[in-house]
């Protein structure tokens, strides 16, 4: 096995792999719960973009519920942007398990 050649496709990998993350960070995902009373939009580097709550849902008498409601919804987020990177991570690498890699 040629060292230099292993050495080569690594720093390739990389540097797809570089490409490919900042191109995560220009994507956005929008998630929603509760029938679209609440509303968030991420980007691929898991920041909160922004936050929609329907007037509907505010509830002075009930605001736990309105907590609970906005932390399921950012957590959806969540969930789509890291299915988001696995998706574009793992054309990069190959679907290669790499230690450190987000969403890997």
């Amino acid at each position: 096995m040629d060292i230099r050649a292993l050495m080569k496709q690594a720093q390739q990998m990389q540097a797809k792999m570089a490409k490919a993350q900042e191109e995560l960070a220009g994507k956005e995902v929008s998630a929603e719960v509760a029938g679209g009373q609440i509303k968030v939009v991420m980007d691929g580097k898991h920041r909160l973009k922004s936050i929609e709550i329907a007037p509907e849902s505010l509830d002075a008498d009930d605001i736990e519920f309105l907590q609970d409601l906005i932390v399921a919804c950012v957590n959806e987020g969540a969930a789509k942007v890291d299915d988001l990177v696995e998706k574009e991570m793992g054309g990069v690498t190959g679907g290669m398990n790499i230690p450190g890699m987000p969403g890997m």
